[in-house]
Parts: C-alpha cells; sequence; structure tokens
C-alpha cells in the first residue's frame, strides 16, 4: 500500500501578509518613522512581533516595505504624471495627485515620504537617508522629463529643467505638509493652479 505524502510540516503564516503591510503603512504615514512604536505596528497589523520580526524583519526593514507600498500606491501619480504629454500637464498632474493623496477623507493628511523620518533620532538615520533619497529620486525623475520637453520643443530652449523639478517638487513637498497642518484640498488645489500660471511655454 502506498504512503501518502506529507507536505512540508510548518505553522501557517495565519494572517494576511498584504492588509499588515497596508494597516502598517498607515501607522506609518499617521506618525512617522519614529512616532510608530512597535506596539501600535503590531496591534494595527493584528500580528505578535515574533509574526512581525519573521515576516517582515525588524522596523526598519518594515518600513523600507511599506514604503515600495506606499510608492506604487498612494505615490503612483508620479508615474502617472511623468506620461503626460507636456511638461506642464505632468507638474499639474503631479500636484493634483499630491493634493489629491494628501488630503483624502479615509487615509492619513500629509505624505509619508515627508513627514516618515522628520523627527528621527540618530537610530533612524537609515530611514531618514532612506526618505531624502525617496524625495530626491522623484526629483530627478522630473528633471529627465523637463529635459526631455526642451529637447521637444515643448519648453523654451532657455529653460532649466533641474530648476523647474526643484520648483514642483517644492510645491509639491510643501502642499503635504499644508494638508499635514489641516489645510483643505480646494485652497491647496488654488494655491497649485496659482503657482503653475508662470509656467514656461515655447
Amino acid at each position: 500500500m502506498a504512503t501518502k505524502k506529507r507536505g512540508p510540516v510548518g505553522r501557517p503564516r495565519g494572517f494576511d501578509a498584504d492588509e499588515a503591510l497596508e494597516r502598517a503603512m498607515l501607522v506609518f504615514w499617521e506618525h512617522g518613522y519614529e512616532g510608530a512604536s512597535l506596539a501600535s505596528l503590531t496591534d494595527a497589523m493584528g500580528i505578535s512581533t515574533t509574526s512581525m520580526y519573521a515576516a517582515f524583519g525588524n522596523k526598519e526593514e518594515l518600513f523600507r516595505k511599506v514604503l515600495e507600498r506606499y510608492t506604487e500606491g498612494p505615490s503612483a501619480y508620479l508615474a502617472r504624471a511623468l506620461g503626460e504629454p507636456t511638461a506642464l500637464g505632468v507638474a499639474t498632474a503631479v500636484l493634483t495627485g499630491v493634493v489629491r493623496t494628501t488630503t483624502r477623507p479615509a487615509r492619513p493628511h500629509g505624505c509619508l515620504g515627508v513627514q516618515g523620518a522628520l523627527a528621527t533620532s540618530d537610530p533612524g538615520q537609515g530611514v531618514r537617508d532612506l526618505l531624502a533619497d525617496w524625495r530626491n529620486d522623484g526629483c530627478c525623475r522630473l528633471r529627465e522629463r523637463f529635459q526631455r520637453a526642451v529637447d521637444e520643443g515643448d519648453l523654451p530652449p532657455e529653460a532649466d529643467p533641474g530648476l523647474l523639478a526643484r520648483y514642483v517638487s517644492t510645491l509639491a513637498f510643501g502642499i503635504a505638509v499644508q494638508a499635514a497642518s489641516g489645510v483643505g484640498s480646494d485652497e491647496l488645489q488654488e494655491m497649485a493652479d496659482a503657482a503653475l500660471r508662470g509656467w514656461p511655454l515655447s
């Protein structure tokens, strides 16, 4: 009589890792890296500290996974904006995306990438550096897109792609800080629209 093959012995994870990561993202987004305690994270995720370490690593590794999720989810407006046919369209889509993402009623206000490590102590230096790189990467992608706009004649030849990219990035981060302070979406959108009225056109 043939013996039945047994599957691998092991305890099932017992929780939805994707859902747990989503909940961790909301905690970090609302409280920042340092403000999010292990207790608040595991409580929101519905798992033990042991399970968190086993599935996601330590707090910094969990934050790195959360930032990836944020980039591909709430912050995906940047990738979509880069596909706009004009530089002005790109800038408009970025700022509109920031306003929408940072003021959504069902989500924390502000931007995870801006507020995540504003007050981290020395042990959080890795996260501070990670977020600085994250913000700089977005600015670099904008600069490359605006350089293409200059090359294609969509922006005037004297336009400075680096300066425009930094301008849009600074506006976006400023909007996020204002949103976290309670400024409403209508007022922020008006500010964004006003900021782009002097956009250079070819």
